[in-house]
């Protein structure tokens, strides 16, 4: 089927929709992201490394399971270039809910068999299972977010994770605080999935039908299936490496390192993960016009580069004062390290993150699948070596080792879609160097009292605004105009 051709009208539509979906989902994170890190806040100082240990094992299994409750469905029928039959999202929700429950009974399997109770204990094995009893819940969501996101209605779409964020967190947080450990999980997990499917069903009803239709499943895995291909590979090197890593590692360790990884995505969660909810469904809209499309990426690129270099390098030059600072934190001050390179990798995450999701919504699956494919070898091959050598430290080194090959999925953009990236990330780059090497010269001082700690970030923030300003305020000037016309 030949790619249409978008009207003017449908254009602008598109243009504005995607505008505020941004400032939607931006809006969403701020909360999400605000409330999880007053939770991270607190949890780190109640919970010991060992049960941030249990919890990070339990998620691995239950990530890496998820691969198995989805077979690219939903991505397919949100790229479809054409209006999705009431038969396809039948058929999508029919397959999705079979799958769930079969997950479900995988991991009551994996309880009855036992062997994961001598490493995650009573509670870690109840974790596991509120997990569990979420997979068939989230089926019955798939369905009305799907509508949502191809109607680019993000407003709504927002809604239901801010919910499910605020009781989770909520709960965690006062049954740490009430000294109950791993077992807040199991509260917070179920209340979540509850609160998530009753305010989608009310944004966005959908009476779940039950009906396989041949053709649709057809058409819909010519896509899905290497979509989940992808996903796979992508499970395989993280979900499935760090749930070796958790085997392997004794449990303080990899909570260690747990804490740092957590830590360290708190910036891509806030800037990428928001831009990319967005981009995929508009991306997917923008197929036939390569000029928008080209536009419409580098803008993406330019505001996500625009915020997160400063938040890794603040985070950065500041972990190790913060841990200086707050008494209970000193018992992570063996993972800054990892903290610090794991933030770094995210950088280049940044920047690579759009294009290969460009590159999926464009149709260009096999593509991305050459790059899972390498990271996925690469994590393999050289984590091991490194992890024998600087034991968990070298996790976060080769993390930060791989990321700099992301510079293969500029180079295969660039055949498709005519995109410039430095000329997007220059002035960022410079000015989260100099704002580096600022916090770096003053890091004797940062963490001797709350005074020079504000003090050295509020003047860290300055100096990043003022370098890029003067380096790029035509082009920020440019894009704000740009913005405000389709808000």
């Amino acid at each position: 089927m030949e790619d249409k051709e978008l009207s003017n009208e449908e254009i602008e539509q598109i243009k504005k929709k995607s505008v505020k979906g941004v400032f939607s989902f931006f809006f969403r994170t701020l909360i999400l992201q605000g409330v999880g890190l007053v939770s991270a806040f607190i949890l780190s100082a109640f919970l010991s490394p060992e049960d941030f240990g249990v919890f990070g094992i339990v998620t691995q299994i239950i990530a890496l399971l998820v691969f198995f409750s989805d077979i690219g469905l939903a991505a397919s029928l949100i790229q479809k270039k054409t209006e999705p039959t009431e038969d396809d999202y039948k058929t999508a929700f029919t397959i999705q809910l079979i799958l769930s429950w079969f997950i479900f009974f995988i991991v009551l399997l994996i309880i009855k068999l036992g062997f994961l109770e001598v490493k995650i204990g009573n509670q870690g094995v109840l974790v596991l299972l509120a997990l569990a009893i979420s997979f068939p819940l989230a089926t019955f969501k798939t369905i009305p977010s799907i509508i949502l996101e191809r109607r680019l209605d993000f407003n709504k779409l927002v809604l239901p994770a801010i919910f499910e964020q605020v009781f989770f967190h909520a709960i965690l947080i006062v049954m740490a605080w009430k000294g109950y450990g791993v077992i807040s999980y199991f509260y917070a997990i179920l209340c979540r999935s509850v609160v998530g499917l009753i305010v989608i069903q009310i944004l966005q009803p959908w009476a779940p039908k039950i009906k396989i239709d041949k053709a649709s499943l057809k058409g819909l895995l010519n896509f899905g299936l290497k979509f989940q291909l992808n996903d796979f590979l992508a499970r395989i090197k993280d979900q499935l490496y760090f749930l070796a890593l958790g085997a392997f590692l004794p449990l303080k360790d990899f909570g260690y390192m747990q804490w740092a990884k957590n830590w360290s995505m708190y910036p891509y969660n806030l800037t990428v993960q928001n831009v990319m909810s967005i981009t995929f469904p508009t991306f997917s809209r923008l197929q036939a016009h390569k000029d928008l499309l080209k536009r419409a990426i580098e803008k993406s690129i330019y505001f996500i580069a625009l915020f997160i270099f400063p938040i890794l390098v603040g985070m950065s030059v500041f972990i190790y004062p913060l841990t200086e600072l707050i008494g209970k934190y000193q018992k992570w001050q063996p993972a800054v390290l990892s903290f610090v390179l794991f933030s770094l990798s995210v950088g280049w995450s940044a920047i690579s993150t759009p294009l290969v999701n460009s590159l999926n919504a464009i149709g260009k699956i096999n593509q991305t699948l050459k790059l899972m494919v390498m990271w996925t070898v690469l994590t393999w091959v050289l984590t091991p070596i490194l992890l024998w050598k600087f034991a968990f430290n070298g996790v976060a080194i080769a993390a930060f080792l791989i990321s700099f090959t992301s510079i293969f999925s500029v180079l295969m953009t660039k055949k498709y879609i005519e995109i410039q990236v430095i000329k997007n990330v220059w002035a960022q780059l410079v000015a989260s160097l100099l704002m580096a090497a600022f916090g770096i010269l003053g890091l004797k001082w940062w963490g001797t009292s709350y005074i020079f700690f504000f003090g050295g970030g509020l003047t860290s923030v300055l100096i990043y605004a003022l370098v890029f300003f003067v380096l790029s305020k035509d082009r920020f000037l440019l894009e704000l105009r740009s913005l405000k016309k389709n808000i």
